[in-house]
């Protein structure tokens, strides 16, 4: 039998022990080995563990009989080293007593670690690091704990592509504390190494730059399509590589294609060549498909739904896809939505001629599964109702799998649940035939409480506003079901906003939204009103204007002039404009052409009142704005927060009434009036588009494509009623602010100024957005964007140009938090000139979002 350097080592310690024994024990013959009742077992050396345990450790107990010299003694010695959390281990006998012996085990326990010091590596890495070791400082450091450790940066920094690196773990004593130790875990990580050539042979379907392209992760340096990615070799990417190439190969048909060999090898200390040769076998081709066992769903309707003809290349992937994976069209799909939720099919090849298979779809329907029970898990937020009425699947209904799909949907619609963290399990009840719904809900809050501080001439002004968007006006009386100081639990939003800044402007406005008017059907009432109120200055202050600029900068150097004081001491509360006004509406869910449009009908006052203000066409006087307003949407996306696809558009008209149809005048008399009479009520039109598509571009479905088009037109009956109220004004961020845009529709643009574009009566706006999420746990969801996108106005329809845009790019983030909503900033370069501008190009801009825009 041969011996392990361990085992010699143990033997000798054993060896050791002994004679130690020997010199300090009762006399002992080793020539005559001799058998004894263990009368005492004492220990010492170690206080941090009981003795019974450690008497345990060693597999001897009072009362045994055991031979000495003899196995006994050297198992014990063995299990104690086996441990590993002992540095010096005796076995002593203290007394001998006729066959009784009295043992005494000595043990020196290893050292504690005091301190770990990370060397070599950055603070992310470490970070890692200390997760993956669990090297923690109080814990006795052994042999193992070191080899573990040591193994394990090597493998993390292998993962990382530096191949090279050198992993030391060294301990030195703390000389300030006792029998402990301070742990340097050192590392020198080198370059990385790097693929210098990828080698192919036996490859003739696909190029060599063809396979480089599949083999995403495994990258030869040099080459122009790989200047964006990683050159690092990394064993476990190589071997996902291989996997993937061969996938891509079955896609082409070639099934039987395999990898004969491979091979890593050094080209210098920091690159390796890599080298692969493939059999590729032949391209097959489907001859024919077959269906067996299919009674609902005839063979040839299969086929349609299959997408698959005679001929077509014999890809497996596809073929699996369409059979059960497809989102919308897959022929699983097609059953389960009729309730055959056992249905499941299985493609045999049942014939092969040359090139040709022959494919035959074993079909297995089942039974149709009728949902017994639907359980809602996890919700804490709204009453169980609410969540229910938005369920397209009830009790007794046969099992819907694209039903459930839009159940969820419309869960996370609500805004009140995280929809990367749903749960939607069928758990299928095969005796019976039923099949029970599990819904496992994560709440979020999504409350929102924005406060902000701005600082202008006219001074300080604060803007708050609150969003409860799980309101309950039934429950106002009911104390019980208030949370936060509010009832709470039936879904419906409430916002209150207020902007000020002491004299010079005030707006107030109130909402209100109940998602279910009647609690039946999904057709929701929205009310709001507002109030809003800003004066002018004297005319003293513009006759002295360049006297206040002038002291102003004289001032200056002098402690400063409070300038912002003097423009609110020359506020003039008997000029101002006035706006107040209010809506109410119904939005209806419709079934036809299908249930995800919705039709918005509106009944909108307001009324401007003027008193010397000269930025408008009328300076004095009121006007009327009551109009109708009409709005047919679309929307389909997956989550509000973060899209993976869908797409929503909205078509919406505005209509006043044709006054002038009405009032008797002729063409003369309204060339003849003042503004203040043309205006007293507002006779115009407003027709908007607007649309955003969302498409994934990854197979995780992380990377998302997000398409805008808008579109708006602003137009009166009268052409000499033709009103300046609720014009577009294009540029910048889109926030709304008070200033004398309050009476436009603001549209973003970025790349420019607020406004940068001006004021117009036809507008036009289109783009592109890369998005890719950050973050998206919980609550919070952080993501990251790239962007293109063109926009202008025009004053009239006959000026339209379509392509004629002034055009932007640039890159943003978005954060999303509980009780803040939605906040973004934006840097984007506008490429052409606005009025003002002296350069070539606008020039680049920083946009502060709040809000969803996009």
């Amino acid at each position: 039998m041969q011996l392990s350097k361990r085992h010699i080592g143990l033997l000798l310690m054993a060896w050791c022990c002994l004679t130690a024994w020997a010199q300090t024990s009762p006399q002992i013959y080793y020539s005559s080995p001799r058998e004894y009742t263990i009368a005492e077992i004492a220990v010492e050396g170690i206080d941090n563990y009981e003795d019974y345990v450690l008497i345990g450790i060693s597999g001897l107990s009072v009362g045994q009989r055991i031979r000495v010299p003899g196995d006994d003694i050297t198992d014990a010695l063995k299990r104690f080293w086996r441990h590993g959390l002992f540095s010096d281990v005796q076995i002593l006998a203290d007394k001998i007593e006729g066959d009784q012996i009295w043992l005494r085990f000595k043990l020196s326990p290893r050292p504690r670690i005091s301190a770990v010091n990370y060397n070599g590596m950055k603070k992310g890495e470490r970070e890692d690091l200390e997760a993956r070791l669990n090297m923690v400082v109080g814990n006795q450091i052994t042999p193992n704990i070191v080899s573990r450790a040591e193994t394990l940066i090597k493998k993390y920094y292998d993962d990382k592509g530096f191949k090279n690196a050198e992993v030391s773990v060294v301990q030195r004593d703390d000389h300030g504390q006792e029998n402990q130790v301070i742990v340097d875990i050192n590392v020198d990580k080198h370059d990385k190494v790097k693929v210098n050539q990828l080698i192919i042979e036996g490859n003739d379907a696909f190029t060599d730059s063809r396979v480089d392209r599949i083999m995403k992760k495994t990258n030869q340096k040099g080459r122009l399509i790989n200047l964006f990615r990683t050159k690092k070799f990394v064993d476990k990417d190589f071997a996902e590589d291989k996997f993937s190439l061969i996938q891509k190969y079955n896609e082409y048909g070639y099934r039987d294609a395999i990898i004969l060999e491979d091979s890593v090898y050094r080209f210098d200390n920091n690159h390796v060549n890599v080298y692969l040769k493939v059999d590729e076998g032949r391209q097959y081709f489907i001859r024919d498909i077959t269906w067996v066992g299919n009674t609902v769903y005839s063979s040839d309707f299969l086929n349609e739904v299959l997408q698959i003809e005679k001929g077509d290349i014999y890809n497996q992937k596809r073929l699996d896809k369409r059979l059960n994976t497809d989102e919308d069209e897959a022929v699983a799909n097609l059953y389960m939505d009729n309730g055959y939720l056992f249905f499941h099919v299985e493609p045999v090849e049942v014939g092969a001629d040359g090139d040709s298979i022959d494919l035959e779809m074993r079909v297995y329907e089942g039974k149709q599964a009728t949902i017994s029970r639907i359980e809602i898990s996890g919700n804490d937020r709204l009453y169980e109702h609410v969540i229910r009425r938005e369920l397209y699947i009830k009790p007794g209904q046969l099992f819907n799998k694209t039903a459930l799909m839009r159940s969820a949907r419309e869960i996370v619609q609500t805004g009140h649940f995280d929809a990367e963290n749903m749960g939607i399990n069928p758990i299928p009840n095969y005796e019976d035939g039923t099949v029970d719904i599990d819904l496992s809900l994560n709440p979020k809050a999504n409350d929102q409480v924005e406060f902000s501080l701005g600082y202008g001439s006219t001074g300080v002004i604060g803007s708050i506003s609150f969003k409860f968007t799980n309101f309950s006006v039934r429950n106002l009386l009911n104390m019980g079901s208030y949370k936060h100081l509010l009832p709470q639990g039936d879904g419906e939003t409430l916002t209150l906003t207020g902007r000020t800044n002491g004299r010079y402007y005030q707006s107030y406005s109130f909402s209100f939204t109940e998602p279910w008017l009647g609690g039946k059907r999904p057709n929701s009432l929205q009310l709001g009103v507002f109030y809003s109120y800003q004066t002018g200055v004297s005319d003293r202050y513009y006759r002295n204007m360049y006297n206040n600029y002038m002291n102003y900068y004289s001032y200056y150097g002098m402690g400063g002039y409070d300038y912002t004081n003097y423009y609110e001491m020359e506020a003039d509360p008997n000029k101002f404009i006035k706006l107040w006004g209010g809506s109410a509406g119904i939005a209806q869910r419709l079934t036809w052409p299908d249930d995800y449009f919705q039709l918005y009908t509106e009944l909108a006052f307001q009324q401007y009142l003027l008193r010397d203000w000269p930025w408008f066409v009328i300076s004095n006087g009121k006007s009327n704005d009551f109009h109708l307003g009409v709005t047919l949407s679309r929307n389909s996306i997956d989550n509000p927060l973060y899209p993976h696809q869908g797409s929503t558009f909205s078509l919406s008209l505005s209509l006043a009434p044709p006054y002038s149809l009405f009032d008797g005048h002729t063409e003369e008399d309204y060339a003849q009036m003042t503004s203040e009479e043309l205006m007293l009520w507002q006779e115009s039109y407003k027709m908007r588009f607007n649309s955003r598509t969302y498409t994934s571009l990854s197979s995780n479905r992380k990377l998302v494509l997000a398409t805008r088009f808008d579109i708006g037109l602003l137009d009166s009956y009268n052409k000499y009623k033709k009103t300046p109220f609720g014009a577009f004004y294009m540029g910048g961020d889109g926030m709304t602010g008070y200033s004398s845009t309050y009476a436009y529709d603001i549209v973003a643009l970025r790349g420019y100024g607020n406004g940068d574009l001006g004021v117009g009566y036809l507008y036009e706006r289109m783009g592109l957005e890369l998005r890719y999420p950050l973050v998206m746990e919980g609550s919070t969801t952080i993501y990251a964007t790239a962007f293109v996108e063109g926009g202008n106005l025009w004053n009239n329809l006959r000026d339209y140009s379509p392509f004629q845009l002034k055009r932007s790019a640039g890159v943003g983030v978005r954060v999303f938090l509980p009780m803040l909503g939605l906040l973004g900033v934006d840097w984007a370069y506008g490429f052409d000139k606005v009025s003002g501008d002296t350069g070539k190009h606008h020039g680049g801009e920083f946009h502060f979002v709040l809000g969803q825009e996009f």
